[in-house]
């Protein structure tokens, strides 16, 4: 079901056109798009929760036109990139409010109403949305509201306490609470957007602590079954889950486009924040490779995004639909951050917005965006998911070096607190005494920081 606009939509509107030589017509496209995908969202109307889609109190990635949590902080993040992409500031307001509002009485994207489905990759997706408002300056919701890299501070204080050496040798569950399904298992959107959510913090505030952490996270996922390179044809697996009960001796053999996206860029920021080394560069560069062969699939000419498990049969759920949203950010972003890689990035992000705008001619109104870049007809399907893949795909290719990443050194104003929510009363380790650390963020200021966690990706459906 499609709810009320929150602007009107004309109802026999012309399909979605693109050139992607031209900025213009990006901005005009990815403004429509934008526009039908906040068509969705009824948490600005009088009864409804600010920050949430429908369904998002109660969760069923398998219902259509219901959405989790971590989607809709998802769902910010690709409007602040639209934001920086366009500086269209249609939707600021609405993205500093939900922000805000769902951030938790601890400060730590932790909110009590979704306790029981939250995973260490929901509680990431929100911190990933603060983190992308930190890194291009987007406005701040002042007064007394914390800064939005303070936000993710206190993600990365919380989940310290949930690395579980005790099982497997470390890693993260995929759940926050042992009553929630799926806490046996141990999932590479966690343990990878942990990574990732160490890695930018590294980048952003220049304190080893947080790289330090995200390499223990790495290293940790790469002694386990979660990252495997097949030994004939050299692809590099990063696969699904693994089960703590069974001590993660087996894994569950799926790849999603979003956990390469989620380990590509960490990696890319890592490679920053070591100036430059060979280690990370060979890192991001076997993901990258990976990922061309895997989610670019030569059937399709090798240049046109495609979700391997689930998109040909067209069964993807809600979360999965929205997986290629987070792989062209996060490879737009990996073109700034490493520049060697601009050279194959850039035509892939191309052909797969022109062919996500071929998809943009369905629906009522004529421009809904399905699912399969890959055809210009419309597969029939709609949602958020598919809105907001084609929003970051196309806006991707507005990306330039002018819009790397900021950190604190480069620009960035949010204000770092590296011992936010330390002392919060839903924080594993309030009771744990600090490390202390200079912390040579901003201008070289030395501050207090605690020894932290790295948060994780997305939640989506156990198998």
């Amino acid at each position: 079901m499609r709810y009320s606009p929150l602007l009107y939509l004309a109802p026999f509107a012309a399909a979605i056109t693109l050139d992607t030589s031209s900025v213009s017509s990006i901005e005009s496209a990815t403004s429509s798009v934008a526009q039908d995908m906040m068509s969705y969202y009824t948490g600005n109307q009088p009864g409804q929760v600010p920050g949430l889609l429908p369904g998002s109190l109660s969760c069923n990635p398998n219902v259509e036109g219901t959405y989790c949590w971590w989607e809709a902080g998802a769902m910010w993040g690709a409007l602040i990139n639209y934001w920086q992409y366009t500086n269209d500031t249609t939707y600021n307001n609405l993205t500093i409010n939900a922000l805000q509002f769902q951030r938790g009485p601890d400060n730590n994207y932790n909110p009590p109403n979704q306790s029981r489905s939250m995973g260490v990759d929901d509680q990431v997706f929100w911190a990933f949305s603060a983190l992308d408002a930190v890194e291009s300056n987007f406005p701040e919701a002042g007064g007394d509201n914390p800064s939005w890299l303070s936000l993710a501070q206190a993600v990365f204080n919380f989940q310290h306490d949930l690395w579980d050496p005790l099982t497997c040798g470390g890693g993260f569950r995929w759940q926050v609470f042992s009553f929630n399904a799926g806490y046996n298992l141990k999932n590479s959107i966690s343990n990878g957007g942990n990574f990732q959510l160490s890695a930018r913090l590294a980048y952003i505030t220049g304190n080893s602590t947080y790289g330090d952490w995200a390499n223990k996270v790495w290293d940790w996922m790469e002694s386990s079954p979660l990252l495997q390179t097949d030994a004939n044809t050299g692809t590099f697996y990063i696969w699904d889950n693994t089960d703590s009960n069974n001590n993660c001796t087996d894994v569950q053999n799926f790849v999603w486009s979003y956990n390469y996206g989620t380990m590509l860029s960490g990696a890319a920021y890592m490679y920053n924040f070591t100036n430059g080394s060979d280690l990370w560069l060979n890192r991001v560069e076997t993901i990258l490779n990976s990922t061309y062969s895997l989610f670019f699939p030569q059937e399709f000419g090798g240049n046109i995004m495609y979700e391997l498990e689930c998109e040909k049969s067209l069964n993807c759920d809600q979360d999965q639909k929205s997986f290629k949203a987070y792989l062209a950010r996060w490879m737009a972003v990996t073109s700034v951050l490493v520049p060697s890689t601009a050279a194959t990035i850039k035509p892939k992000l191309a052909a797969s917005a022109a062919g996500a705008a071929g998809q943009c001619d369905g629906g009522s109104d004529g421009r809904t965006c399905g699912l399969q870049w890959t055809t210009a007809t419309w597969d029939g399907t709609s949602g958020v998911g598919q809105q907001m893949a084609a929003l970051s795909v196309m806006g991707s290719n507005l990306m330039t070096e002018n819009m790397r990443p900021l950190t604190l050194r480069t620009g960035a104003t949010s204000k770092s607190d590296p011992n936010a929510g330390v002392d919060a009363p839903s924080n594993p380790a309030a009771t744990r005494e600090p490390i202390t650390t200079a912390d040579k963020a901003g201008a070289g200021i030395l501050t207090v920081l605690v020894i932290c966690v790295m948060v994780g990706g997305s939640a989506w459906l156990v198998y």
